[in-house]
């Protein structure tokens, strides 16, 4: 309903300011309605152990390298489905996103396992497509996981979680390890510090 109210009161502003139509936004005088905090949805270690174990058993041999990607970066599901090569600098260990939903680019850190993956992967890279995981029937699209994603969830026995939850298993892995809020919502592309501090109780420094 927020968000109606924020379309309807833009359009009626213009309309006042620009084109003399109305006097007044009566849509000033209407409160927004109280909305829930976001949701924060991460696995647990056994449960984490659980999914990736899956992922490394499923049929589809990309789906482990794109959860542990996803993880470990905190990109979201079409950044992540849609990576180019050209966009990954194993050389300086880094990963830009350009098609992003606030539309600004950002570049997050490749560590760990998932730059020892990446690594392994572009020995062998594909002349046909830039992708790094491009569909079987169009190399010039990106693969969907939905389906081998659920499969993975269900063999691992895990429940209310979806793709986009790897991004909350991300920024929360990041606060408990005691990383400061503003390096996470760096590297989590969020406009305001507010998207952020939905973690602020994981961390063992505002605990204490």
């Amino acid at each position: 309903v927020n968000r109606y109210m924020a379309s309807l009161s833009s359009a009626i502003s213009t309309a006042v300011k620009e084109w003399g139509w109305m006097e007044d936004n009566p849509l000033r005088k209407i409160s927004k309605l109280k909305e829930p905090r976001g949701r924060v949805r991460y696995l647990s270690d056994e449960e984490r152990e659980r999914l990736l174990t899956a992922c490394q058993e499923s049929h589809n041999q990309d789906l482990y390298l794109a959860v542990i990607l996803a993880m470990s970066t905190g990109g979201r599901r079409a950044e992540i489905w849609g990576l180019s090569w050209k966009h990954i600098d194993l050389k300086n260990d880094f990963i830009t996103f350009v098609e992003t939903k606030n539309e600004e680019r950002r570049s997050v850190p490749l560590q760990g396992h998932a730059l020892e993956l990446m690594l392994e992967r572009s020995k062998v890279p594909r002349i046909d497509t830039d992708l790094v995981f491009p569909s079987p029937i169009n190399p010039q699209k990106y693969y969907d996981f939905r389906r081998p994603f659920q499969m993975a969830l269900e063999a691992a026995q895990i429940e209310d979680f979806r793709w986009h939850d790897l991004r909350h298993c991300t920024a929360s892995y990041l606060v408990m390890s005691g990383v400061d809020m503003r390096t996470v919502a760096e590297i989590m592309g969020h406009k305001t510090i507010q998207m952020t501090q939905r973690y602020a109780h994981l961390s063992p420094e505002h605990l204490k």
